[in-house]
């Protein structure tokens, strides 16, 4: 199991098209993926659950990955939220 916190810079948060390519990430491996936020503990691969936990900029968040592909899948997570999901303002 691997876990990466990550600070949300994104001036929208993460709003459908963010959610969106954040599960379609997440998806893409074969390991479990767990977003954290606050008391809340969700699938990373449901975009109703990201959707539901309204998440704004400045937020801090933790995704936790289990099984042989984790590391390889947190660090494209921690890519597209560094890139801020590569969206133009």
């Amino acid at each position: 199991m691997a876990d990466i916190t990550v600070v949300i810079n994104n001036k929208y948060g993460i709003h459908a098209r963010p959610a969106a390519t954040l599960v379609k990430t997440a998806a893409s491996y074969k390991s479990t993926v767990k977003l954290i936020f606050g008391e809340k503990t969700i699938d990373a691969k449901s975009i109703l659950a990201v959707m539901s936990l309204g998440i704004k900029q400045g937020a801090q968040i933790t995704f936790s990955a289990d099984g042989e592909d984790s590391k390889d899948c947190l660090q494209a997570i921690k890519k597209l939220i560094d890139t801020d999901f590569a969206e133009c303002y």
